[in-house]
């Protein structure tokens, strides 16, 4: 079992086929990770430090936030189902993977073995519950990321959005936006890295954070990017950026960013319609985001793009599908390039709902969305070929 870099977690589908046509049981050491089947229904995977990331157990698909929050997934009638566990379901959990690792067999004469055993089993339920103290300590909220980047290493450059009026984005609301001192955050890298311990070695990458903090000034940005490398020396620089913030860089500005170890830009572009943009109050326009994404390119950096899906409901979904594919077809993608489409999810009493009640846009149901889907994606493939389209459900986001 490999860590996939593509992946939105520990390769949970890869835990499910270890559970097949194997022998009983397996222990598996790979240079970042552990990962231990004890019968052919259940996987656990750990890092470095012996704390658990994710886990296969009849079914069912579970994965530990580094606050020890535990998330679960299972497919019902073809479609995932997706609920966070209560703290008495995840103490329970955790004290099932305890049982199953203490009668787990040994190999006295496997040196690493025993180690990584050892360091294992060391992580009872109640020290597990205690990292929650240990992440709080260290990280403000961190609410979403993109799904490649949940194995990655957050340091928050920022705090919140610099727009944060987004109907649709209920994110970083009540929260102001900040930007930390460079001595802050120096000091905030020295405490993840603690917190990471050597399970720092899985995470090959940084992700600078909050909201869109690639719209911050270069010579911030070079000072956050000088101390990221230093802390955590090897990895690209990614983050977060919007088209209306980005596009005040000019390509120059992205150049140097890139040669200060950006890689890959990440822009919620949510649809190709400027109707339905002006209508979620969120600046700029297709226009804009293709040539943003030109300025991006030809500063030599990777992009992924996000649209949404089913945003704007019935009132928007022909003009929202229509003019997305048409904004598709304009863009200058590569094969190294990734589109992500993600499911909205309307949140009761928000400013888009009461947008949406008070303008009759009724919202698309699960087929009608996913049909939106299937259509967004097919034709991105059409328009784009070779470019990578993905599903982004955040659903099943977790840090």
């Amino acid at each position: 079992m490999q860590h996939s870099s593509n992946s939105s977690d520990f390769v949970p589908e890869e835990l499910e086929e270890c559970c097949i046509s194997r022998p009983d049981p397996v222990f598996s050491a790979k240079p970042h990770s552990t990962a231990i089947s004890p019968d052919r229904s259940t996987v656990f995977a750990f890092d470095r430090e012996g704390r658990p990331l994710s886990w296969f157990r009849d079914g069912r698909v579970f994965k530990r936030s580094l606050a020890s929050e535990v998330f679960a997934r299972e497919r019902v009638a073809g479609r995932r189902q997706y609920w966070r566990l209560s703290e008495a379901d995840a103490i329970e959990q955790f004290e099932q993977m305890a049982r199953s690792l203490e009668a787990f067999p040994v190999d006295a004469s496997n040196t690493d073995w025993v180690a990584r055993l050892d360091r294992i089993r060391s992580w009872t339920p109640e020290r597990l519950l205690a990292e929650r103290a240990r992440f709080d300590a260290t990280y403000r909220p961190i609410t979403i990321l993109p799904p490649d980047q949940y194995l990655s290493i957050v340091l928050q450059a920022s705090f919140g959005c610099s727009w944060n009026r987004c109907t649709f984005c209920n994110f970083y609301q009540n929260r102001p936006f900040g930007v930390r001192e460079p001595d802050e955050f120096r000091k905030h890298c020295e405490d993840v890295k603690e917190l990471l311990g050597e399970g720092h070695s899985l995470r090959r990458r940084v992700f600078l954070a909050d909201g869109n903090a690639l719209t911050l000034s270069n010579r911030r940005l070079l000072r956050f990017a000088e101390l990221a490398r230093s802390a955590f020396p090897g990895r690209g620089l990614f983050g977060f950026v919007d088209v209306f913030t980005g596009e005040k860089k000019s390509t120059e500005d992205w150049n140097e960013l890139r040669l200060a170890g950006l890689r890959r830009v990440y822009v919620g572009v949510e649809t190709g319609s400027d109707a339905l943009l002006e209508w979620l109050n969120k600046p700029g326009g297709s226009e804009d985001a293709r040539e943003f994404v030109e300025r991006l390119k030809t500063a030599g950096l990777h992009v992924s793009l996000i649209f949404m899906v089913g945003i704007g409901g019935k009132r928007f979904a022909a003009e929202h599908t229509r003019q997305t594919l048409d904004l598709a077809g304009r863009l200058a993608l590569d094969p190294q390039d990734v589109v992500y489409l993600s499911p909205f999810r309307m949140v009761d009493g928000s400013t888009y709902a009461e947008r949406a009640a008070q303008t009759g846009a009724e919202p698309l149901d699960d087929d009608a969305t996913e049909t939106q889907y299937s259509e967004l994606r097919d034709g991105i493939r059409r328009a784009l070929p070779g470019t990578r389209v993905a599903r982004y459900d955040i659903r099943e986001f977790i840090y």
